[in-house]
């Protein structure tokens, strides 16, 4: 698996908990081992982007977790217009040395 950014695997918690999730499931969502989630769940409780209900064992995106996810994925559509990043810098610098 490459490397993922620490906003990467907190859209991914997220993603997993839309629509409420236990804490086992946003592990394997995530591909995160239970120290991992542990710490993140706390992290993201803390800035109020999770919830977590007692009687259901659930943790729930808030409203601002789902505008976190919604900003998110509007960065990622931004940043990979043709696929890649790579391909991206290869088409600016075509364009640069084209016009020369």
């Amino acid at each position: 698996m490459k490397y993922r950014s620490r906003s990467e695997i907190i859209a991914m918690i997220l993603q997993a908990a839309n629509k409420g999730a236990t804490k086992t499931r946003i592990m394997y969502g995530a591909y995160l081992s239970y120290a991992q989630v542990k710490e993140y769940l706390e992290f993201l409780q803390a800035k109020k982007l999770l919830s977590y209900e007692e009687g259901t064992s659930l943790y729930r995106l808030t409203e601002r977790g789902l505008q976190f996810l919604r900003v998110f994925d509007e960065i990622s559509d931004m940043i990979s217009v043709s696929g890649s990043r790579e391909t991206d810098q290869a088409v600016v610098l075509g364009q640069t040395i084209a016009e020369k």
